[in-house]
Parts: structure tokens; sequence; C-alpha cells
């Protein structure tokens, strides 16, 4: 089901379990001036999100964010056949079979003139595997003052399971924005992330929109700012 969280801007969230944890997933709906729909990090479609998708524009593109937030692009587009793919480097590598249409490109930065993005360098997450990439880019939506981020942020508040709290509490990241312990794990280049934190601030944002985690409707940038200077242990 599709909520509207401000001026032209809907998010949907359902059930996801991430290491056995029930983390939660969400996507950001955007509406263009021109009817046109912006879907960021899709999630399972269902009749519901298609009948209010309909009724507020076109779904013409649609978002891979990062390496991760993958599993429903096919599906999004099997009902939208005019719909663009787009995705970050690496994503066509690592799965083939999605038809992805277009690259993020860092060279550009918008998509006209009224939804931008960046790409977030040098985060990365901590798998069994190993340090692995996120290749995150990250969205602004000036209209609405919101800054919509994938995996490099987290709030896990009193709305999420007793292990969830537990677990953050543990961490230190209870009701605090900011990225996870396997971020802290995996990462290594910390000047670069620094210097895509510094331009996430260059934004003028309140709200955050993240893909596991409580919405941060207040206070957005100076939370986010909070948090990666705990994260990279130096004041930004």
């Amino acid at each position: 089901m599709l909520r509207k969280v401000g001026k032209n801007i809907w998010v949907a969230e359902q059930p996801l379990r991430f290491f056995g944890l029930s983390v939660g997933t969400r996507m950001t709906v955007i509406s263009f001036k021109n009817g046109e729909l912006a879907v960021i990090s899709p999630i399972k479609i269902d009749s519901e999100i298609i009948e209010q998708l309909k009724q507020i524009g076109n779904v013409k593109h649609i978002i891979a964010p990062n390496l991760f937030h993958h599993l429903f692009l096919s599906e999004f587009k099997n009902f939208y056949h005019e719909a663009k793919i787009y995705a970050v480097s690496g994503l066509k590598s690592k799965r083939p079979e999605i038809d992805i249409d277009f690259e993020l490109d860092k060279n550009k930065s918008n998509f006209y003139n009224q939804l931008e993005y960046l790409s977030f360098t040098g985060l990365n997450t901590f798998l069994p595997s190993g340090a692995s990439p996120l290749n995150e880019y990250v969205f602004f939506h000036p209209e609405s003052k919101t800054l919509i981020v994938t995996d490099i942020a987290f709030y896990f508040d009193e709305s999420f399971p007793l292990t969830i709290k537990l677990l953050s509490k543990i961490t230190g990241g209870y009701k605090k924005l900011r990225p996870s312990f396997l971020e802290q794990l995996g990462t290594k280049e910390k000047e670069k992330v620094k210097q895509s934190v510094e331009k996430v601030l260059a934004w003028d944002f309140r709200r955050v929109i993240m893909a596991h985690g409580s919405i941060v409707e207040d206070d957005g940038k100076q939370q986010f700012k909070e948090g990666y200077e705990w994260f990279l242990g130096e004041y930004l």
C-alpha cells in the first residue's frame, strides 16, 4: 500500500528478513511534473500498488539504487513495459538476466531537475564472504526536502521487533540515523565516505527515507551528520 509522505512523494513497505532479522524494506515513488513516476528500490508488486500507481501517474523509471536492491526489478518491468530500468555500476554483471536499460551516470545529477542524485562512494558492507561494495546512489527530492537512501543509513526504533531493538541498542544504533556495524566492519576507505557525506550535506533536506528503518521526519540533516561523525570518528 502506498502512503503519501510529502508533496509528490510516496512510500510503500513490506516485510523482509536479512540474516534472519525482520528489518523490513521500503520503496519510494516520485511524481514528476510531466506525470511520469520514478520508483526507487521497488518492492514486490501487488494489485493494490498497481491501482494506486495508476491513480498518481505513469511508471517510467525503475531504479536499483545499489547492488543489493534488485529483487523486484524485472517483476516491476513486466507490469510497466514502457518503463526503463536504471541500475548502478556492477549490477549488470551480478544479475545478467535483468534487462537493464541504463546505468546511473556519475556525470549526470538529476531527473528533470526535480530529483537529484549522486554516487555515495567508499562505503562497503560486510557479508559472510567478506567486504562487499554497496555502489549506492542517493537521491534528493527538493520539493519535499527529502533525502532518499537505501543501505547507507538505518533508523531502528520502538516499532521494530525486540531482536532488532536489542541488537541496535548493543551496537549503539538504536534511534540513531547511521550506518550499521556491518558497514563498520567492511569499510576501509573512510576519506571517500567523508567526501560523499559532505556532498549529501550540501543538500537542504529535513526528512530522510531509508529502505530499512523508520522514516526520520524532522531534523534529518543533523541526525545524518551526527551518524556519520560517529561512523568516521571525526566531526564534519
